[in-house]
């Protein structure tokens, strides 16, 4: 049996989290495009498992629901009782009683772990004899923590809780981070023999660590490159702090890899996003789920894009858009919104103020203001005037309209689908359309003009208009007299 393959993550997440104040279980809560679960399963991967179990129990069926979307090999065994830490893990082997080697116990609310640190903990675990390997973080101000006490030969001779811990323990800035490798073996037998002799009635995993210690048995430490990502999550305060963290980290890995990012205190992106250089994104911008940006097009300022593609050299400037593809060197903005299933062709346009919802605009055509465009198909260089409106629905059912290559619509146009409007073929502006115009043509649905003459005296007496219209009637005098 390889290394890989006697090897088990057990992720801890059966906790209610209520200082979360949430009726969401805390490990769901998203964080910049993972849950806090989802992050740390996510690290979890670099230990190149051969099984992962889950302990759920607030809420089991949700966090179940979740893995199932999200990481479908995982087991998910039931805590009923929060009974503690100890008793999760031994309710995790005694559903893979088939466990060996190492195995690896994370917490589900530390969502800054990176999978590497993980990685150094096995190899740093599997590479000497010891019966388990804690996981610690060196910190400025390791008040409320447990402190890290080593032996002579640097091994964990305790952790101490703060609360039962001397003035020079205290002075001790290594603290437990709740991550841990074991020797499968040894775990077992230890779990055992916890005891619930304690202030909370459970069973402490870290009592673990002096039990293997009275029998001979070395308990290393580890030490991660940095302390943050070992911060956990208690409360929306410190998902706010983990938030800002995750985000300067990933727009530094952003900038770093050639993307230019104008204002990264107020760029927000999701780790599942992908940038290539010489993009760039502009200030109050989100870019999140599947979004990818591709080398010399512009994001921003003031936009959000979720599951949308974004080709070379296009434009985006204050947009909201959801599931759409904006072609090579393409406009969208502002004030746009663009819904699923809007594509954008080579150099095609949207404006300032047009919702676009499954629309193809063929290379080079233009929507440029103020319009709805729904389920329609807009040929090459075809332009569509400002006002116009695509209803696409009846109350009943949702047409399709067509407007062909090079075809111009007038502004204030309603294209009552469906209906097609031929390559070439021009829409008085004004005009609602409910037949197809051939290519072409001139459709026009107006009524002939007519003036009532004298109306604004006869209807509105006494008002302004009525003084402005008397005096445009009057012949105009010279000042002068002559």
């Amino acid at each position: 049996m390889s290394q890989a393959q006697s090897r088990t993550v057990v992720v801890l997440a059966a906790g209610e989290g209520k200082r979360m104040k949430s009726a969401t279980p805390k490990m769901l809560h998203p964080l910049l495009g993972r849950t806090l679960l989802g992050h740390v399963l996510h690290a979890a991967e670099a230990a190149q498992a051969s099984r992962t179990v889950v302990v759920v129990g607030h809420k089991a069926d949700q966090v179940r629901a979740h893995l199932t979307e999200i990481a479908p090999g995982a087991t998910p065994v039931l805590q009923a009782e929060q009974n503690g830490t100890g008793h999760a893990v031994r309710i995790a082997l005694e559903a893979i009683p088939e466990a060996s080697g190492t195995v690896v116990v994370l917490n589900a609310d530390v969502p800054l772990l990176r999978p590497g640190t993980v990685a150094d903990l096995v190899a740093a675990h599997e590479s000497t004899s010891r019966g388990a390997t804690v996981l610690a973080a060196e910190v400025p101000d390791p008040a409320g923590l447990g402190r890290i006490v080593r032996d002579s030969a640097g091994n964990l001779e305790r952790i101490v809780e703060e609360r039962d811990a001397s003035p020079e323990v205290r002075a001790v800035r290594e603290v437990n981070a709740g991550i841990y490798a074991f020797d499968a073996v040894l775990l077992r037998e230890a779990l055992g023999k916890l005891s619930t002799d304690n202030d909370q009635g459970e069973e402490y995993l870290t009592d673990v660590f002096g039990l293997l210690a009275a029998v001979g048995h070395a308990v290393g430490v580890h030490v991660a490159a940095d302390a943050l990502e070992t911060l956990g999550c208690n409360d929306r305060a410190e998902l706010a702090r983990l938030r800002a963290l995750l985000r300067d980290r990933i727009n530094t890995g952003w900038m770093r890899s050639g993307v230019a990012i104008h204002d990264p205190a107020t760029t927000w992106i999701d780790v599942t996003v992908t940038l290539e250089a010489d993009a760039v994104v502009d200030q109050n911008s989100q870019l999140q789920g599947t979004t990818t940006v591709a080398t010399g097009a512009v994001v921003g300022p003031d936009t959000t894009l979720v599951d949308t593609v974004v080709a070379a050299g296009a434009t985006v400037l204050r947009t909201h858009s959801i599931g759409a593809e904006i072609g090579p060197d393409a406009t969208v903005g502002p004030y746009s919104y663009l819904r699923p299933g809007t594509r954008l062709g080579r150099k095609a346009k949207i404006g300032g103020f047009v919702e676009a919802k499954n629309a193809e605009l063929g290379a080079g055509a233009k929507v440029p203001h103020l319009t709805y465009v729904g389920d329609a198909t807009i040929g090459p260089k075809a332009n569509i005037g400002a006002g116009t409106i695509f209803a696409n629905y009846d109350g009943v059912t949702k047409s399709h309209t067509t407007v062909g290559e090079a075809a111009f619509v007038g502004s204030d146009t309603v294209l009552i689908a469906p209906v097609e409007i031929g390559p070439g073929a021009y829409v008085a502006a004004g005009s609602a359309v409910t037949k197809d115009v051939p290519a072409g043509n001139l459709g026009v649905t107006r009524a002939p003009q007519r003036n009532v003459e004298g109306w604004t005296a006869r209807k509105r007496p006494g008002t302004v208009s009525a003084d402005a219209a008397e005096r445009a009637g009057k012949p105009q005098t010279d000042d002068t007299g002559a």
